[in-house]
């Protein structure tokens, strides 16, 4: 129970920290008391009783035997027998009573038994036996006293900045206090800028270098596939080939569904001109590549023939 009240403790304010262990410690100790104090006057009780069931028990063989004797006899004896049958019969059932009652206690002894076995495996112990000694410097007082400084620390830090947020916020001028320790030096400026200047230029080249990458991506696909791909706006491509007959004959392909996984073709006045190819290889086969083959090679053989 102390390791857990130890760590419940680490985890409180130092404001209360002691009020609370200190009253956790003594509702603790005192449910351990009333219950050495219950299971004392339990085991007295048992005691007493199986020392009277013994006496009941040893009344009750010595009545059977007067009985058994009584017995044997007749005439004016059987009124005698019948009232020791009677008392017998009155020690049987007290007997029986004693016998409940014990079963009771010995039930009661062997929960206060395991209440006070979980008791101590969670860390509690009888003051009057046990002795604990605590060590002037531990871990768990060193922790408290990091965590103490700690937090003063940080409140110091943000009384500094809450004092210079107001300077700011006034327009006035920064104390001098606050301006030694939260503005930079000219040379941590220098140095600062000089790490900027060289992020820029990084980022410049960055920008170079992807722009003739891209450029010579659209230039692969424009003589791999024989198309070239135009970003008209967001999600809408247009596509020339190269075997146009005019500039403006060009299909446009929008973009839909979760992240742009199916082209929608666009009417353009270059697609009413192959009705034939978009029934067969759109509407039937729903096939993009392959109408765009098929018109590659419609175009192709046009300029061949011309």
């Amino acid at each position: 129970m102390r390791a857990i009240l130890g760590s419940y403790d680490s985890e409180l304010a130092p404001a209360e920290h002691s009020p609370q262990l200190t009253r956790r410690m003594r509702e603790a100790e005192d449910m351990v008391q009333k219950v050495h104090a219950h299971s004392s006057e339990m085991e007295a009780q048992l005691a007493q009783a199986l020392e009277e069931l013994g006496s009941q028990k040893q009344r009750a063989d010595t009545l059977e035997m007067e009985l058994k004797v009584l017995r044997s006899q007749s005439g004016p004896a059987e009124q005698s027998v019948l009232l020791s049958r009677e008392e017998a019969s009155e020690l049987r059932l007290k007997v029986e009573e004693l016998e409940g009652e014990r079963s009771r206690l010995e039930e009661s002894k062997k929960q206060l038994e395991m209440q006070l076995e979980r008791l101590t495996l969670l860390g509690d112990y009888d003051q009057s036996k046990t002795k604990v000694l605590h060590m002037s410097a531990n871990p768990a007082s060193e922790a408290r006293q990091c965590l103490r400084q700690d937090q003063a620390r940080l409140q110091e830090e943000c009384e500094r900045l809450r004092r210079l947020v107001s300077a700011l916020e006034r327009g006035g001028p920064v104390p001098a206090d606050l301006e030694a320790s939260c503005l930079p030096s000219s040379k941590e400026v220098t140095e600062l800028k000089k790490q900027v200047e060289s992020a820029e230029l990084k980022n410049q080249r960055l920008k170079e270098v992807f722009q003739t990458k891209i450029q010579e991506f659209r230039k692969v696909c424009y003589t791999l596939t024989g198309y070239q791909v135009d970003i008209t706006r967001e999600s809408q491509y247009r596509l020339t080939s190269m075997y146009a007959e005019r500039k403006d004959d060009c299909l446009v392909f929008k973009a839909t569904g979760p992240s742009g996984t199916t082209m929608q073709l666009l009417e353009t006045e270059f697609s009413r001109t192959v009705p034939e190819l978009i029934e067969l290889h759109l509407l039937r086969q729903d096939s993009i590549p392959a109408f765009l083959s098929a018109l590659t090679l419609d175009l192709f053989g046009r300029q061949t023939l011309a």
